[in-house]
């Protein structure tokens, strides 16, 4: 990303990140986050709780006579309250970069940053887990849903795997929800790029655009679908996270909304010692580093769990 004017290091002392920075940081953790690629985004106070109205029902309209008595809405509303909740980084950086390419570490953070923030949390929306295992911040998620289908549970003559979407997707309209969309894993893009029918033929056109790095990735049994890692619960080289069978989750997305704060805040140190993910500590001084520390704050709620369905692999347990 060009900047019109030198970024220097000094810049960097506990400050929030400039404001063309922000928008593509936050831009990108939403597109790269499949839970917020699907769900409501609301505004978030960073002071103060914020009242979130999440709709039940559609409130019901009916003829009156002229002058008549009007009619009072049944349609319910939840309302849930969504609080800030915050996502921490650390991110060891070279100190030759950070002295002779301050720019190109924006650029890093602008890359680094988006990816931690979604993974982070679609973990916690979806398992209800920081990244360690811990109970997550947020009291509700979505895997917590009673609803779940056997992947592989449909026989090719029924539609495969074609047919256990459609069976998930039946699930939620029978229970009288909407169905809106599907938050997948990605090892079901094989799965279904290799599904056909009893001809032989492909039953699933990829729509993902290469090179995007967006979660959404096109649609899927006719409405949107967006892939992320989480879903899994195991994420590549991230240790303490393991695979527990979730394949995807879809339903009612008009039941979650999310949040994002308004500023990142980075602290920077070439002093401090930090602990790497197999237990080993580094002395930034010692190998002369620069350690930043980037803070953002997300917040999410659910309206009800029972609005969705889990998809789980064989021996599945999520």
């Amino acid at each position: 990303m060009a900047h019109t004017n030198p970024i220097k290091t000094s810049d960097l002392n506990s400050v929030f990140l400039p404001p063309e920075l922000i928008g593509p940081i936050f831009a990108k953790s939403t597109e790269q986050s499949a839970v917020m690629a699907l769900s409501n985004r609301v505004p978030l106070s960073m002071t103060a709780n914020t009242a979130i109205p999440v709709p039940l029902d559609v409130p019901t309209a009916d003829w009156v006579e002229q002058a008549g008595r009007k009619p009072l809405g049944t349609g319910g509303v939840d309302v849930k309250t969504m609080s800030g909740k915050k996502i921490a980084v650390l991110i060891p950086a070279a100190m030759e970069v950070v002295r002779s390419n301050a720019a190109g570490l924006w650029a890093q953070l602008e890359r680094d940053l988006p990816t931690a923030f979604a993974r982070a949390f679609d973990r916690a929306t979806i398992h209800g887990k920081t990244m360690k295992g811990a109970t997550g911040p947020f009291p509700d998620y979505l895997a917590a849903t009673s609803k779940s289908v056997a992947i592989g549970g449909t026989t090719q003559a029924n539609g495969g795997i074609w047919g256990d979407l459609v069976k998930g997707q039946k699930e939620i309209i029978d229970d009288d929800w909407d169905y809106t969309g599907t938050v997948l894993d990605y090892r079901m893009k094989p799965s279904l790029l290799g599904a056909t029918d009893t001809t032989g033929r492909p039953i699933l056109v990829d729509t993902t655009q290469p090179g995007t790095g967006a979660a959404l990735a096109g649609s899927l049994i006719g409405e949107p679908v967006a892939y992320s890692r989480a879903v899994s619960g195991k994420l590549r080289r991230q240790s303490g996270t393991v695979d527990t069978g979730l394949r995807g989750i879809g339903g009612d997305w008009s039941q979650t909304a999310y949040g994002v704060g308004m500023e990142i805040n980075i602290r920077v140190s070439n002093e401090a010692t930090y602990i790497d993910e197999d237990g080993g500590v580094h002395s930034a001084f010692q190998e002369n580093l620069v350690l930043l520390l980037a803070e953002a704050y997300y917040g999410f709620v659910l309206g009800d769990e029972e609005a969705f369905v889990k998809y789980l692999a064989a021996g599945g347990s999520s």
